[in-house]
């Protein structure tokens, strides 16, 4: 398959392009985070059964993460996404979700050493898709899909469209 939805993890909204190597996830289960941790584990697992090189996280409608899953995300997610094929992630928080853009960046910075690979945050999905592809060609197709599948993309309120803290590689 060269673009596909993917539908076997309920939580999440997720699209896979093969010819990008490309991952797109976003969180769907609205504030009910019962099933976070299933879900991001599943992720993982899909991630390494495709051996995707390129990720883009939506986490913007992502509840508050509990102190709880934060400890869960470092210990037990963390991890095995450090031993995925990764070479580019793409987080997309935008700026009224400062809560879990403080948790993500702790994250990131407990376990810089082991990162392997570039990690970016955008304020939106689309400026952040066009960077993790390299502003590939296919990008009108992704878009139309996603869009078809889960609904057009609401544009950003911030207007902001740059991307943000840099971690990974130096």
């Amino acid at each position: 398959f060269n673009i596909m939805i993917v539908k076997e993890i309920s939580e999440l909204l997720i699209q896979y392009s093969g010819p990008l190597n490309l991952l797109r996830i976003d969180w769907a289960a609205g504030r009910d985070m019962s099933q976070f941790r299933v879900a991001f584990d599943q992720a993982v697992a899909l991630a390494s059964r495709m051996g995707v090189s390129r990720l883009l996280l939506e986490l913007d409608a992502l509840p508050d993460i509990s102190a709880y899953d934060q400890a869960w995300l470092a210990t037990q997610w963390l991890p095995p996404v450090l031993k995925l094929p990764l070479q580019q992630v793409v987080i997309v928080l935008s700026p009224r979700r400062a809560y879990n853009q403080h948790v993500v960046e702790g994250l990131l910075l407990a376990a810089r050493p082991q990162i392997g690979f570039d990690v970016q945050f955008f304020s939106q999905p689309v400026p952040g898709l066009r960077w993790l592809t390299d502003y590939s060609a296919t990008v009108p197709e992704l878009l139309a899909e996603w869009d078809m599948a889960f609904g057009p993309v609401a544009p950003a309120p911030s207007g902001v469209v740059e991307p943000r803290d840099h971690y990974g590689r130096t």
